[in-house]
């Protein structure tokens, strides 16, 4: 534990300065009753109070105060709250900053609250790869409350005029990203992978079976030749004019170029269901789609992403914190979470309401999500993506040749990666110190 100690007592010297929280939102708790707080954020923290109440109701004597947290703000106030001895009973914690707050020791490991729970969070019942991202050096931080990852967006009908299906492998995709050009007016893209979206190159490299960090995560590994491959073939759409070379700030509307169809296909997300539906005309209700991601021989991988539900370590209501989480991880009640949010449940029962079961916009997804994979384990995963996407963006403005962007991107990640090293070397003597005694 001594990393823990030592990685908690640096994020006390660096946040200290941070503002004192503002008040948390929500009613007071009654007389004798027991409150239990909950932080969630976005749009999430509002459609969550319905089950706050439905909660409250089949637990009375228990008050549940929500605090609803823009995104935005959200890793900030997690931070200052930690520092400052206020963090909440349960939280709604992104999955790529699960490794973080393990590592400072905030989150309280769930697996004695599973494997008493008479099988109500059954992990059989989720995703293998979702519920990997909740799980630091073996143990169970998190329960994966909504889940993502990303597929193709495609339209349909201009894949069908150019005479091919959505494709299975980079060949396929390749293939149908030069029949589509030849379809598209001057000016226009068949595929579109904005710059400034580190996924697109990961995935790339995590479908060629690379590895990202070497070294015990310490340092990395970009410059494997299973991840330049992948990164290789990412730059390539690129520089054959398959791709625009644009940022998503440069993009004036995805949704009215894909409805021009100066864009065909489009890797992105679930959140984007939802959009198209609401943006896209009604002409155009039937000539869009989503499949798998093709991978290098067959259907890829893709990311395990979403948000999970933690227990705060020094929270006095573990117990009780564990009902609520067991509350919402209900299947049907994912299920109509989803119906009001949007956010696809991460418990694979959920997907059998109709609403899920019978979309076929959203079959993708579901089978996608049966071949995904975590992103690396380690607090400074955030800031390492996002050298990644502006290695990617270098290459593919061909700023940088694609082994001088991987090399800097190596030499960027372990000067990120220098802190991690340090403190795994002061428990390798601290561990062997101990043995001599």
């Amino acid at each position: 534990m001594a990393h823990r100690t030592l990685l908690r007592a640096a994020a006390l010297v660096v946040f200290t300065a941070l503002a004192t929280l503002s008040g948390c939102a929500g009613s007071s708790a009654r007389a004798g009753d027991v409150e239990l707080r909950v932080w969630a954020f976005g749009a999430e923290g509002e459609a969550l109070a319905p089950l706050v109440l439905q909660f409250e109701r089949a637990n009375p004597g228990v008050r549940v105060r929500i605090q609803q947290i823009p995104w935005t703000a959200a890793h900030e106030k997690l931070l200052t709250a930690f520092v400052g001895g206020a963090l909440p009973d349960v939280a709604q914690l992104g999955n790529t900053w699960i490794p973080e707050f393990s590592a400072l020791d905030a989150l309280a490991p769930l697996d004695s609250f599973v494997a008493s729970d008479s099988g109500r969070v059954p992990r059989a019942d989720y995703f293998p790869g979702v519920w990997a991202t909740n799980v630091v050096d073996g143990v169970l931080y998190g329960i994966p409350w909504y889940v993502d990852t990303r597929v193709l967006f495609y339209r349909t009908d201009l894949l069908r005029r150019a005479g091919v299906g959505p494709p299975s492998t980079w060949a396929q995709l390749r293939d149908a990203a030069e029949r589509v050009k030849r379809l598209q007016p001057a000016g226009a893209f068949p595929l579109l992978m904005p710059l400034d979206e580190w996924a697109q190159p990961v995935i790339f490299g995590l479908q060629e079976g690379a590895p990202l960090l070497a070294d015990h995560d310490t340092r990395g590994d970009f410059r494997d030749p299973r991840f330049a491959n992948g990164f290789r073939f990412y730059v390539g759409l690129f520089h054959d004019g398959l791709a625009p070379a644009l940022a998503n700030t440069q993009i004036s509307n995805v949704y009215q170029e894909f409805a021009a169809g100066r864009v065909a296909m489009y890797i992105t997300g679930p959140w984007n269901v939802g959009e198209f539906r609401r943006r896209l005309p009604d002409s155009l209700r039937s000539s869009w789609n989503t499949a798998p991601l093709p991978g290098p021989d067959s259907l890829g991988i893709s990311l395990a992403g979403g948000s999970s539900m933690v227990l705060m370590r020094r929270s006095p209501n573990k117990a009780l914190g564990w009902r609520f989480v067991q509350f919402v991880s209900d299947p049907a009640r994912q299920a109509r979470f989803y119906e009001k949010t949007g956010d696809l449940p991460a418990r694979r029962s959920a997907w059998e309401v109709p609403a899920l079961a019978h979309d076929t916009q959203l079959a993708a997804f579901r089978e996608q999500l049966g071949r995904v994979v975590p992103t690396p384990a380690v607090p400074e995963w955030e800031l390492i993506a996002s050298r990644v996407a502006q290695a990617g963006e270098r290459a593919a403005r061909g700023r940088q040749s694609i082994d001088d962007a991987l090399a800097s991107l190596d030499a960027e990640v372990d000067a990120i990666l220098e802190k991690r090293r340090w403190l795994l070397a002061q428990r390798h003597t601290a561990v062997q110190g101990a043995a001599r005694q």
